[in-house]
């Protein structure tokens, strides 16, 4: 065996440099790249879909050391993503959709001892600053960084299709790239920079047309690691500590606006008092500002009449999240949308001024015959101080899809606010939040309102213990349960989380939902912005007379 390196290069090459008067910089790539990235995808790949936006945030917040971007004058114009993986995942009989958790990068292992390669694209029209080699370079200073035995990826043969005819299938195609027979441009460039070919992967992107879904597994090796057999990293039991409070809030006859924001105030200071970094509160919780309305409203005027409130109600616990320095997940409230829709809408104001929305996606058939509300289209995650995280308003948490989708987008806490009016209810949201807590190693914390609204239609009783829920394993709580509260009583309940046990848990725990799941058999395929190419896309009207009650 030739003999091992002693030293590893010192030096990376510099991050940016100038062509003229254009700045040229290579650097990790960053959530606010998405958009950029996503039009580099769309003018590299014409004839192949793009990747959807929260595609490209799952590869971000699932490892972003291992995405790159290349800014061209503050513009995306090369991308590449990897993640480690391990060697007999990485060598077996694979397509691009199993390695890469349908396309969202969930499939990275901390443990794993080889960086694999799934993105690289660089713009056609940007030439002679060799930014693909960069890419190649960062992602080689990334092994040997890490000390990985090397780097694999199944790399496109784009010429195959035109040249079918002069050659016996795939393999000899390659052979034939290899001797110079043939061109292949990304061939070509794979061999260039070090990399040798293992072995043709038929089927491995039913999309790329012009390979004809094949794909050439292209391997390097780490010169400076030496390993006679395959070596699974072991993961620090690291801490992340967040503080998260939960908020089951009594429903209560106020006499104005003011006097509902002081209750709202007086929890969210004694969270900050605390030291929390998030507080969520109950879904539907602004109905208490029906309390005071002279007369009891009628569903369609009572909703009305709430979704009045929703400019102010943002502006002043986006500023509350400011002052009291706290991430506030608003519970929920209904909202009137452009299209003179009402939904039901969870508004997350965060401590840096900025406010997201996350609307319900599943109104209750209660919700849906009395308020008429409509659901929302879109789940993603919510990018966070503390990390990205994930809402599911009540009766979302029992689609499994969606949390699966906030997990693949990286979210590792996931808050539901809640409104259930008997135990049944509230057992349903329970039950359901921790399997999404056990499905995708990842905290779920529950919201509920407790009491019962005088003059307010369709809030005559409420049942709710709030929780913090954890997945079932060895670091965490032994009933997967962080903290709850006592049920049906207005309280504050606080816990620390570890985020790092939720990698560690997902690298090295005793079952890996994750990275377990059967890409092979079944996969869920999402329409970006809910929309059917080709049909409008249906409204579910009202399903008749309702029973009362969520969850």
């Amino acid at each position: 065996m030739a003999k091992q390196p002693t030293k590893k290069r010192a030096i990376r090459r510099k991050s940016s440099e100038k062509f003229g008067q254009k700045r040229l910089e290579i650097r990790n790539a960053r959530i606010k790249d998405i958009r950029g990235i996503a039009d580099l995808v769309r003018r590299v790949y014409e004839d192949m879909p793009a990747y959807t936006h929260g595609e490209i945030r799952g590869q971000i917040n699932n490892f972003s050391e291992g995405c790159f971007v290349a800014l061209l004058d503050d513009r995306v114009v090369g991308y590449c993503a990897t993640m480690q993986v391990a060697e007999a995942l990485a060598f077996q009989d694979h397509d691009w959709d199993e390695i890469t958790g349908n396309g969202y990068g969930s499939r990275h292992d901390p443990t794993g001892d080889w960086l694999y390669g799934y993105e690289m694209c660089v713009d056609p029209k940007v030439r002679g600053v060799r930014i693909g080699r960069r890419l190649y370079e960062e992602r080689r200073a990334l092994a040997e960084d890490r000390d990985l035995t090397g780097i694999v990826f199944a790399g496109r043969m784009p010429n195959y299709r035109r040249s079918r005819r002069k050659v016996d299938g795939p393999q000899d195609y390659l052979e034939k790239v290899v001797e110079g027979k043939l061109h292949d441009p990304v061939l070509r460039f794979q061999l260039a920079n070090g990399f040798e070919p293992e072995r043709v992967m038929e089927g491995y992107l039913p999309e790329d047309k012009a390979s004809m879904a094949n794909a050439i597994m292209m391997v390097w090796r780490n010169p400076y690691v030496e390993r006679d057999q395959p070596v699974k990293k072991r993961l620090p039991r690291g801490v992340e500590a967040v503080r998260v409070a939960t908020c089951q809030l009594q429903a209560r006859q106020v006499a104005d606006y003011d006097e509902f924001m002081r209750h709202v105030t007086y929890f969210v200071d004694v969270a900050s008092d605390y030291e929390a970094d998030f507080i969520v509160f109950p879904e539907l919780f602004t109905l208490m500002l029906l309390s005071f309305e002279e007369k009891e409203l009628s569903p369609v005027e009572a909703i009305e009449r709430l979704s009045e409130y929703t400019p102010r109600l943002r502006n002043d616990i986006s500023e509350m999240a400011m002052r009291y320095n706290i991430n506030i997940i608003a519970g929920s409230h209904p909202t009137r949308m452009d299209d003179g829709d009402i939904h039901n809408v969870a508004y997350v104001c965060l401590r840096d001024g900025s406010v997201h929305a996350q609307e319900k996606i599943h109104p209750t058939p209660n919700e849906r015959y009395w308020w008429n509300i409509k659901g929302g289209d879109k789940v993603e995650v919510i990018q966070t101080d503390c990390g990205p995280i994930g809402v599911q308003i009540c009766y979302d948490s029992e689609f499994p899809e969606l949390s699966r989708r906030l997990a693949d987008e990286g979210a590792r806490i996931i808050f539901v606010p809640f409104c259930t009016d008997s135990r049944q209810g509230y057992l349903r949201v329970r039950y359901c939040s921790q399997a999404r807590a056990i499905e995708n190693q990842c905290f779920v914390v529950l919201s509920g309102n407790v009491g019962n609204l005088p003059n307010v239609g369709n809030m005559d009783i409420q049942y709710a213990q709030s929780c913090i829920l954890t997945p079932c394993d060895f670091p965490f709580a032994r009933d997967g349960i962080a903290a709850e509260a006592t049920e049906n009583v207005e309280t504050l309940t606080i816990s620390d989380i570890n985020l790092a046990d939720l990698q560690w848990a997902r690298a090295e725990g005793t079952v890996r939902n994750l990275a377990d799941r059967r890409f092979d058999l079944y996969r869920i395929e999402w329409d970006e912005d809910g929309k059917h190419p080709g049909k409008p896309r249906p409204r579910r009207e009202p399903l008749g007379p309702a029973h009362p009650g969520g969850g």
